[in-house]
């Protein structure tokens, strides 16, 4: 739970707290991770998750994640979180992101317009150990080393800068006050500054061409790449099964439009009235069920088409199902009734500058149950970088970028200068952390390894994927 009265206490107090932790959570006991004897079955978990999915789409969901263990790792937040749920814990919780892997970090453009490089996925978001989020981070950078073929010194290298990055920004957020922590962000064209004199002309280059993509997707893009007209009316193609129209889901009495006014207006409730205003100068035009990422392959996601002055003013917006945090089993249950509601108030309290569309939703589907969902703009200049093909300097660089976007995402809601003096100045917890990212890496290709066994087995459907 967050300790909302941390900052009633002298800085001595909080940082004699920090450094009084370590006794009880001594930071090089990050290394000792091995998975419990009474383990649960990776499989079974990944199966438990998907009885609350589109039962069409689960096999496509494995169908991805068995493209390789990186992919694997990105779908089985699930997994990692029963695994690292008995590690130690210093005792100060954060707004966790709950699934800081590498790939959900990246740019996006901020109400100014400017572009800025944060965290961007919620899903899993809840108060709890700061410790789980930087966990989950390292071992991504562990193996997404292992698929560029990276050495296992490069790889602990890679990590051990990603943590001395996260203690060090913590640092500097420790003595900012409480103002200047809040409006601290990643502007990118800092970064593009420091990538290319850091990474090297050949990564500075592929920065460069990503990042002219991540400013070219945005609702225009959106407007050609997924809608075509019919009749005189714009509607969103259909490309089964990754986009289906509702039209294609109900049944031909049902009156689609009229649900859909009443869903949009009950999450219009939700916003702020400046943007309701806003919002009230479009009008619905289409819906479609359209699958995203890895892990969320399953949860319902719609696309909504809103036009305003005319056809070439199109609003894109994405209803993603929030179902129960991965993490809630292991930590205090939310505080908000509407898992929505959940993503949207952390992202909110994470990131340093939020989509002013941000909003939650309660709507019933065509099987009559209930289900909650958090709103945002779609293709809003989003990007991640492209990491599959980095050296040794280029993913060090970005894991050295990673870590201090997560300390400044921690430091908004936690205790930033008890964190600070548990971490120190020395490279313990750094290298602790180091070699646990390496060990859960390993426990990640066996589970791997046991979804491709179950696959084959026929245990589980896997779909064939789109060439």
């Amino acid at each position: 739970m967050l300790d909302p009265k941390h900052g009633h206490r002298s800085l001595e107090e909080r940082a004699a707290a920090g450094k009084a932790a370590r006794g009880k959570a001594p930071r090089s006991g990050y290394a000792d991770w091995a998975p419990a004897a009474d383990r649960a079955d990776p499989v079974e978990l990944l199966e438990g998750q998907a009885t609350s999915r589109v039962g069409q789409l689960v096999p496509l969901r494995y169908a991805r994640m068995l493209v390789s263990p990186f992919t694997f790792y990105r779908g089985a937040a699930a997994v990692m979180a029963a695994d690292i749920a008995a590690a130690p814990r210093s005792g100060f919780d954060v707004q966790l992101c709950g699934d800081a892997h590498l790939s959900n970090f990246g740019a996006y453009a901020s109400p100014d317009r400017e572009l800025v490089f944060d965290v961007n996925d919620f899903d899993e978001t809840l108060p709890g150990p700061w410790e789980w989020d930087v966990m989950r981070l390292a071992a991504s950078f562990s193996v997404a080393g292992r698929a560029n073929g990276l050495k296992r010194r490069e790889r602990l290298a890679i990590v051990a800068a990603m943590s001395a990055e996260y203690r060090g920004a913590m640092k500097r957020m420790a003595e900012l006050g409480n103002l200047e922590v809040w409006y601290t962000k990643m502007d990118v064209d800092a970064i593009s500054s420091g990538w290319e004199s850091a990474a090297g002309e050949k990564e500075a280059a592929t920065f460069r061409r990503n990042l002219a993509k991540t400013r070219a997707k945005d609702r225009m893009r959106a407007l050609s790449k997924l809608t075509r007209e019919v009749d005189g009316e714009l509607r969103i193609v259909s490309e089964p099964p990754l986009i289906v129209p509702v039209s294609e889901l109900v049944d031909e009495s049902a009156d689609v439009e009229a649900a859909i006014q009443k869903i949009i207006g009950d999450y219009r409730d939700t916003l702020p009235e400046d943007r309701r205003v806003l919002l009230d100068g479009y009008r619905f035009v289409d819906a479609a069920l359209k699958v995203v990422g890895v892990g969320s392959v399953g949860t319902r996601a719609f696309v909504v088409l809103m036009l305003g002055r005319d056809s070439g003013d199109p609003l894109f917006l994405q209803a993603k199902e929030a179902q129960r945090s991965v993490l809630e089993p292991y930590t205090e249950p939310s505080a908000f009734e509407n898992q929505g509601e959940r993503v949207v108030q952390g992202q909110r309290l994470t990131q340093a500058a939020s989509d002013i569309l941000l909003g939650w939703v309660k709507a019933t589907g065509i099987d009559g149950k209930q289900r909650d969902f958090y709103v945002r703009q779609l293709w809003d200049q989003k990007g991640s970088a492209k990491v599959e093909n980095m050296d040794a300097r280029a993913l060090t660089t970005y894991a050295e970028i990673c870590g201090t976007t997560l300390a400044h995402a921690h430091a908004r809601s936690g205790d930033r200068i008890a964190i600070a003096a548990y971490l120190g100045k020395s490279d313990t917890f750094d290298k602790a952390i180091a070699a646990f990212a390496e060990t859960y890496a390993d426990q990640n290709e066996r589970d791997y390894e046991e979804l491709k066994v179950a696959a084959d087995a026929g245990q589980i459907e896997v779909a064939e994927l789109p060439a």
